[in-house]
């Protein structure tokens, strides 16, 4: 994989659909979700400007799950309501050993001594939530969240520095590609928002199925009001060492030693929600608690009189 400058169109149709010579959500999307993958090793090679990464994973899996994230029946891995044209589809993926390596490039704007940055992880998985339309297949919303038990992660103050100049360098590639998105939001947020409020309005017809309304509310109950993003590690040991190997003849002329700072956090957890807009409500949030309502009311509060000001200029 490489970096981009500018980032890349947004994909169209599913290919998949497309290969089967249909347009919309069917059997072709449902075989290829069914799939159970199983892989003894994959390397995911990253190139940059100022660094290159690469991502090793073995004995990875990836299968189908229900709402509660166990296999079962694949019948019970997606849940479809017609009244709203939407499809959720749930995922995992697990593995056994992540390991992760950067080391500046040779022609990026790094220092020209530098430490490579090691990562090594035991067991982690990742559970993936995709909301879909069922006419086109586009994804209207997501969710992932990578989960990892105990990590342990040494540093030097060395690759302390490299890493945050490769987020520097990362940072403006990554703004580009969420502006692309935010620009493309209003029409996901506006479909889901449609389809939450035609979920709430609709009256059931005379003679219809009463089984429309409880797939309604089982729908509501999984769906996922906008894309966000979570990390949940259950504890991190994290040791930053002084590098004593470019220090060693400094140190000893000065009689100095190196030193380190040990830091451990438990069920340390980040949520992002990239196109949450301001003073919207917030209860859909993984981690919601009513000490937000207060926020939520500043929040609305600023956007009025934003709002306001916008309005006389």
């Amino acid at each position: 994989m490489r970096t981009c400058e500018e980032p890349r169109p947004p994909n169209g149709q599913s290919p998949i659909a497309l290969a089967a010579g249909q347009s919309e959500y069917g059997f072709a999307e449902k075989v290829v979700e069914g799939m159970f993958i199983v892989v003894n090793s994959i390397t995911i090679k990253i190139h940059s400007k100022a660094f290159h990464a690469s991502f090793e994973l073995w004995q990875l899996q990836g299968y189908s799950v229900n709402p509660n994230w166990q296999q079962s029946d694949l019948r019970l891995t997606r849940i479809t309501d017609p009244q709203r044209g939407e499809v959720l589809t749930f995922k995992e993926l697990t593995w056994q050993t992540l390991r992760i390596e950067a080391d500046a490039t040779d022609n990026g704007d790094q220092d020209p001594i530098t430490t490579p940055l090691r990562l090594i992880t035991n067991q982690g998985r990742i559970q993936i939530s995709l909301k879909r339309r069922t006419k086109d297949c586009n994804v209207v919303a997501s969710k992932l969240m990578f989960l990892l038990d105990d990590l342990l992660w040494v540093l030097t103050d060395s690759q302390l520095k490299a890493m945050m100049k490769y987020a520097e360098s990362l940072s403006e590639a990554m703004e580009k590609s969420a502006q692309q998105r935010k620009s493309l939001a209003p029409e996901s947020v506006q479909v889901s928002e449609f389809g939450c409020c035609a979920q709430q309005s609709w009256a059931q017809p005379f003679g219809a199925s009463p089984n429309a309304s409880s797939i309604g509310q089982y729908f509501d109950k999984h769906d996922m009001k906008e894309s966000s993003y979570h990390l949940l590690i259950s504890r991190l040991d994290l040791h930053i060492c002084d590098d004593s190997h470019a220090r060693e003849s400094g140190a000893l002329k000065h009689g100095m030693l190196g030193g380190a700072i040990q830091l451990t956090f438990r069920r340390m957890a980040f949520d992002y929600y990239p196109f949450h807009r301001a003073g919207d409500a917030c209860k859909h949030w993984v981690r919601y608690s009513e000490a937000m309502e207060t926020r939520g009311q500043w929040a609305r509060k600023l956007v009025s009189e934003f709002q306001s000001k916008m309005e006389k200029l």
